[in-house]
């Protein structure tokens, strides 16, 4: 008996990478959103404190 290959169409081997590199690329960019949208907000309240500080030691 000759043994035949997997038609192409039925070869899921590589459907797992593929999965799992969208997740990561999703990951990434709701990673680069987030830091993005709290980075003003972030140096905000870094400068707010600052100034308070500032002002609290006569600075």
């Amino acid at each position: 008996m000759i043994h035949m290959p997997p038609h192409p169409a039925l070869d899921e081997s590589g459907t797992t990478t593929i999965e799992y590199t969208l997740i990561a690329s999703l990951i990434a960019v709701v990673l680069v959103v987030a830091v993005t949208a709290l980075s003003d907000v972030l140096g905000d309240t870094f400068n707010t404190t600052s100034d308070a500080v500032a002002a609290a030691t006569g600075g």
